[in-house]
């Protein structure tokens, strides 16, 4: 467990990275009642801490008020580290640089023995990914989305559906990504609701001269009932135990739940997004794995290697 004076110190720092903190969010992120959360809160104040606010409403920190330059620990520097070996490789051009930039101001606060560590470790992490022509879609695409969700500008988009391009203006709200891709959600005029766009699917983007004023849900909001609405598929299958350390990591894109382990294999289940996606990942391992259930995906698989067999 924290001690008391690192929690202070923590807690003091996180009223200091956002405008307004309610106490039960304190309470989650140490794992603390909010009992505790007033008594740190006065403890703060009693120290000379300029915290405003009260109970039930939220607490932040006087303007202009800052802690003394801060001191990281090693573990938190090699997260720095880590952070911007991902995004080199997963965020668009302009934002990874700025985030490299950003780090050469961390490493200057540095202490000579963590520049070392830092030095050190720079060699031993990699991030491999193969560029591709997503890269040059998400380098167009990322800053300008970013840029109208924080503007509320409106964005003339040229979307690739099923039945050819479609032109429309969208009022960006977020993004997300998901399985290697980035995501937007944003309000679509040509069809008056929200919609889901991927960033590989947008042909071109453009920034018109309208702004936007509609209080739109956020983006969390949207996530969460998309995820209530999303149909799923149960199924549930044994795999050979020697199997399942390989799937860790996939699993949880196919609506892994829960799985209990056997003598000789592991019963998984899983509520799949899509059966058809949930059978084609199947194939890569069926050779040790058994389906209990549903029928239908027994069927779909039988279907498949019998189309496969034919071609081959």
């Amino acid at each position: 467990m924290m001690k008391r004076f690192d929690r202070l110190t923590a807690i003091l720092i996180h009223l200091q990275s956002k405008k307004l903190v309610v106490a039960q969010e304190i309470a989650d992120r140490f794992e603390i009642s909010l009992r505790t959360v007033y008594r740190d809160i006065r403890s703060l104040e009693l120290a000379g801490v300029p915290i405003l606010g009260e109970k039930g409403l939220g607490y932040s920190i006087m303007e202009g008020y800052r802690l003394p330059p801060v001191m990281f620990t090693e573990e938190e520097v090699i997260a720095f580290l880590m952070a911007e070996k991902i995004l080199e490789n997963h965020a668009d051009l302009q934002n990874s640089e700025r985030f490299k930039s950003a780090m050469f101001k961390v490493r200057a606060i540095l202490r000579n023995a963590q520049k070392k560590v830092l030095e050190d470790m720079e060699e031993s992490i990699a991030i491999k990914h193969n560029k591709s022509e997503h890269n040059f879609l998400v380098n167009d695409t990322l800053p300008l989305l970013i840029k109208a969700v924080s503007e509320k500008i409106t964005l003339r988009a040229n979307y690739a559906t099923e039945e050819g391009p479609v032109e429309r203006d969208i009022e960006p709200i977020g993004i997300f990504h998901e399985n290697g891709t980035w995501n937007a959600i944003a309000y679509c005029h040509l069809l008056k609701d929200y919609r889901h766009f991927r960033v590989e699917r947008i042909l071109s983007l453009s920034q018109t001269n309208k702004s936007f004023h509609k209080q739109h849900k956020t983006l969390a909001a949207y996530l969460e009932k998309a995820k209530e609405k999303e149909q799923v598929f149960p199924a549930v299958i044994d795999v050979d135990n020697f199997m399942v350390r390989y799937l860790q990591e996939q699993k949880f894109d196919y609506g892994f739940k829960s799985e209990k382990p056997g003598k000789t294999h592991t019963r998984m289940f899983f509520d799949a997004p899509c059966i058809q996606a949930f059978s084609r990942w199947y194939v890569t391992f069926a050779d040790h794995a058994k389906i209990i259930e549903p029928a239908s995906l027994k069927d779909l698989l039988k279907e498949r290697l019998t189309n496969l067999l034919k071609v081959i």
